[in-house]
């Protein structure tokens, strides 16, 4: 899991603007507060709100150097106000309004030092514990990012279907960090073929489960993003699943590789033991690890959807019963994904074990 959370702190630090640019014909920049030029308090039934009039210096493109002007100040409530005070950085919008006079506005905070400097500790912390084979597993980390963005996301885009397109990529990603991490060999070949079958198995039953459960792929915020932006011929039903094959690759992958390990140490411990007796044993391991992994998946969804889940606890309040809850697209696409992944799991344990435990030929030191 820990592979997945680095890949979404650096889709955050890398440059990325330049797509959101084109799409809404703004110029984003960063800038830092020089000046709280007038701050007042607005009273209402929602609570007491902040609002500022800022001076800002420009940090970079055409606006770097430059003063201006943010006025924040007016009869207007924005649901996330922020208070910003002399010398933070932050990230402007520049547009146009109909007159042609410019428009600022401050979209956040800029934080992409602080998400550097954790970068930096955490490649850090893999080099140090993982020397050789850490640095190896950051290039794979890496390699699997340019795939999906240069790869997965182009396709898709293009037309192509997403499944297809997410199947093809998580194949390439996956026999490429193992066969990086894991070096040309039997134990490696048969780690990478039990990731496809498993693949494979887990996106059947994606789409199985999507056609019975009617997921439109229309529940999440991104996707009025996407549609604002014109891409309407995306095909959105299949970008979730896309979505959901995309973040089993991770626990596949630890889950897979670990097995085939366990197995090839058994078989270096007690050469005399058969291959049932090898599959039997390593299936009881796998099964430690089906509960932790299980319970891993299960808070990194739960993690990632907390609002959806303090929905789900106060149905009672906002007149909805369990069945209807339940029912709304938002929490039964995180439920399927939830789901989905745990059986992926599941099922590619004893798919390792198996392939393993007959085909794994170990040449005793």
């Amino acid at each position: 899991m820990f592979m997945k959370k680095l890949f979404l702190l650096l889709l955050l630090i890398f440059p990325i603007t330049s797509f959101a640019q084109e799409a809404s014909q703004e110029e984003l920049f960063k800038a830092r507060v020089i000046e709280v030029i007038q701050e007042e308090e607005i009273v209402d039934e929602t609570g007491t709100v902040k609002q500022q009039n800022l001076k800002l210096e420009g940090l970079e493109g055409s606006f770097k150097d430059k003063e201006v002007i943010f006025e924040g100040i007016g009869n207007f409530q924005v649901v996330s106000t922020q208070t910003y005070n002399i010398g933070d950085k932050v990230i402007i919008s520049h547009n146009q309004d109909i007159e042609g006079d410019d428009v600022f506005f401050i979209l956040d905070y800029d934080r992409s030092n602080p998400l550097l400097w954790l970068s930096i500790i955490f490649i850090l912390s893999v080099l140090v514990v993982g020397r050789w084979k850490g640095l190896r597993s950051l290039i794979a980390l890496v390699a699997s990012f340019f795939v999906i963005l240069k790869f997965i996301v182009p396709q898709i885009l293009s037309g192509a279907s997403p499944v297809l397109i997410s199947v093809v990529g998580g194949i390439i990603i996956l026999v490429f960090a193992v066969y990086l991490t894991q070096g040309v060999n039997k134990k490696a070949h048969i780690a990478n073929a039990s990731l496809v079958l498993s693949l494979f198995f887990v996106a059947l039953l994606s789409l199985w489960f999507t056609k019975l459960a009617r997921l439109s792929g229309y529940s999440g915020e991104e996707t009025i993003f996407l549609l604002e932006m014109g891409q309407g011929t995306l095909n959105l039903q299949g970008l979730l699943l896309a979505g959901i094959l995309i973040g089993t690759l991770g626990v596949l992958d630890d889950v897979i590789v670990s097995q085939v390990s366990t197995v090839e140490q058994l078989k270096r411990a007690n050469p005399e033991l058969s291959n049932r007796q090898i599959y039997v044993r390593s299936l009881k391991v796998g099964i430690d690890h089906i509960t932790s992994m299980i319970n891993t998946l299960f808070f990194a969804y739960a993690g990632a959807s907390l609002p959806l889940l303090i929905l789900f606890t106060q149905s009672d309040v906002i007149g909805l019963n369990f069945s209807q809850v339940m029912n709304n697209e938002i929490i039964s696409t995180e439920i399927v994904r939830t789901l989905l992944g745990s059986i992926g799991i599941i099922f590619s344990i004893p798919i390792a074990n198996y392939l393993a435990s007959y085909f794994l030929k170990i040449k005793q030191d």
